[in-house]
């Protein structure tokens, strides 16, 4: 009898355990470039407590995503890392971007970006390293709308930049 209690508890723990685990790390990010304000648009959605996690090892700082009373440092913070992670090339020449905000949707943080003075975009290219240094697995899908054009890359470890030329 002990030995079947063990055998169903062996069974049914590592389900428990896993209830809340995510089951894949994966980032979504938007970019598109919107003619008529000559400037390109960036949406970045990422998981909340993997971001934290992340950021909180990085900085060694206790850093809590929170809509309501949230310290001013997590979003000093947070643009220093997108800075780190997320860079970008139009037309063969690196450019800056603005951190422009950020909303909370349930368990995901939305990160506006903006590139703005873009006249012409002859070629593209985006590398994403968000939360790579945290999961192996990590997936960073990347859905580029430039020049008429919508074409989706997924970005990992060993392959993390993104190029649409015109």
């Amino acid at each position: 009898m002990k030995t079947i209690k063990i055998f169903v508890l062996g069974l049914i723990f590592p389900l428990l355990l896993s209830v809340n685990v995510h089951k894949f790390y994966v980032s979504v990010t938007e970019v598109a470039y919107v003619n008529d304000k000559k400037s390109v648009q960036i949406i970045t959605r990422i998981f909340i407590d993997d971001l934290e996690n992340t950021l909180r090892e990085r900085y060694d700082k206790h850093l809590t995503f929170a809509p309501e009373n949230e310290a001013k440092e997590v979003e000093t913070y947070l643009q220093r890392y997108l800075k780190d992670k997320i860079s970008i090339q139009i037309n063969g020449k690196f450019v800056d971007y603005k951190f422009i905000g950020k909303e909370y949707d349930n368990d995901i943080v939305f990160c506006y970006l903006e590139i703005a003075e873009v006249r012409e975009i002859n070629s593209f290219q985006i590398s994403n390293k968000v939360l790579f240094e945290s999961f192996d697995d990590q997936q960073n899908i990347v859905k580029l709308k430039i020049n008429d054009q919508n074409k989706s890359f997924i970005l990992i470890n060993q392959s993390d930049k993104a190029l649409l030329k015109f």
